[in-house]
């Protein structure tokens, strides 16, 4: 079928919920939180996502079969920022897209780049059915544009389907500049911290494959047991497959999962799986995402366990990546695609999971 698209407008949102479209058993309605933050739900029989649209369109909200899926934070709600640090309660937002990371004091961009809480120009909603089956999407773009500097089109897009507790977020960046552009774009995903849970992945848990990251960014409050407790980790990183430790996360931990197993698609899988027998899941291509990045904090205000962060590049900020040759380079005209399929798996799809990832 030809897909159904429906333009959403900012003065058309109200503090009260309402109901903007169905579809195959999917609701989207559409609010306006009491921060002046626009917000659409997209809601299905297994759970809802609630999405900004015109917010760096993060998801801001994930919840399937009773099971919230969001790091435990601060904010009770999304608040205007220019950076993601003034508003760091969402389960996803894009990083990048010209810089990622943790910038060093010698840096000169925002953590994590410019787009997490970039104003898009327009924001819709897409109704359709593809191979897979029937869909509903939030949609939009924002153009940069930069005098004597870079010059992109973003297209996010977040596509959720009526019987799956799986949905996709994707990133389309097209370089508009007559000129090659820099390219640093991590799916940054906050998934909760779930004690005793099990970190499933296509990697052995040894310093080659799970390198523990010992160059510590000034954001975090060092103390001497805390450093050295890095350097007894970097050894046996084993120690953080099970979650069974949230103090060991004070402050927080970050691991690379280098050269992680794939299927014959080349795509790889990584779970966390709960004491329930549940898990939280995440799957992508690792031709568009080389690198992935595990961040892990736990203190009295916040408990993430963001297991798997598919990434062009490591999180230590531009100058560092461009040393190391991460930094992918958009020739001009240019177009890089990214997807990624995530979210939430019952006990029985769990197994199933976990014996796909251990094969790979």
């Amino acid at each position: 079928m030809t897909p159904v698209a429906i333009a959403l407008e900012k003065h058309a949102f109200r503090p009260r919920e309402r109901t903007v479209a169905t579809f195959a058993g999917m609701t989207a309605s559409t609010f306006v939180y009491d921060s002046g933050i626009e917000a659409v739900r997209l809601t299905t029989p297994r759970g809802h996502l609630v999405i900004l649209p015109f917010f760096g369109q993060m998801i801001w909200d994930a919840v399937f079969d009773g099971v919230d899926l969001t790091m435990d934070n601060m904010f009770s709600m999304p608040r205007p920022a220019d950076v993601i640090v003034g508003t760091y309660g969402c389960f996803a937002f894009h990083s990048g897209l010209l810089r990622n990371g943790c910038p060093s004091p010698e840096d000169d961009h925002p953590l994590h780049g410019e787009m997490p809480c970039a104003p898009l120009d327009a924001a819709g909603l897409a109704c359709g059915e593809d191979a897979e089956g029937p869909y509903m999407a939030v949609t939009g773009h924002r153009e940069y544009v930069m005098g004597f500097g870079a010059h992109y089109m973003a297209r996010p897009r977040v596509v959720l389907r009526p019987g799956s507790t799986l949905f996709d977020i994707m990133m389309s960046v097209e370089n508009l500049s007559g000129d090659p552009m820099d390219l640093m774009y991590m799916c940054h995903v906050n998934f909760a911290f779930c004690e005793g849970a099990r970190i499933i992945q296509p990697a052995p848990f040894d310093a080659r494959h799970t390198v523990v990251r010992t160059a510590v960014p000034g954001h975090v409050r060092t103390t001497p047991e805390y450093l050295s407790f890095i350097d007894r980790l970097a050894r046996d990183p084993g120690a953080m497959e099970v979650l069974d430790e949230p103090a060991r996360y004070t402050p927080e931990q970050v691991f690379y999962i280098r050269d992680p197993g794939t299927g014959a698609d080349g795509r790889t899988a990584l779970m966390m799986r709960r004491r329930e027998g549940d898990a939280f899941h995440i799957a992508y291509d690792t031709a568009t995402f080389p690198h992935t990045v595990r961040w892990v904090l736990v203190n009295r205000d916040q408990k993430v366990c963001a297991f798997a962060l598919p990434s062009t590049c490591e999180p230590e900020g531009y100058l560092a990546e461009r040393e190391k040759g991460y930094v992918r380079t958009l020739p001009a005209g240019g177009t890089a695609a990214f997807a990624v399929r995530l979210g939430y798996l019952d006990a029985q799809a769990a197994e199933a999971a976990a014996t796909h990832i251990r094969a790979l």
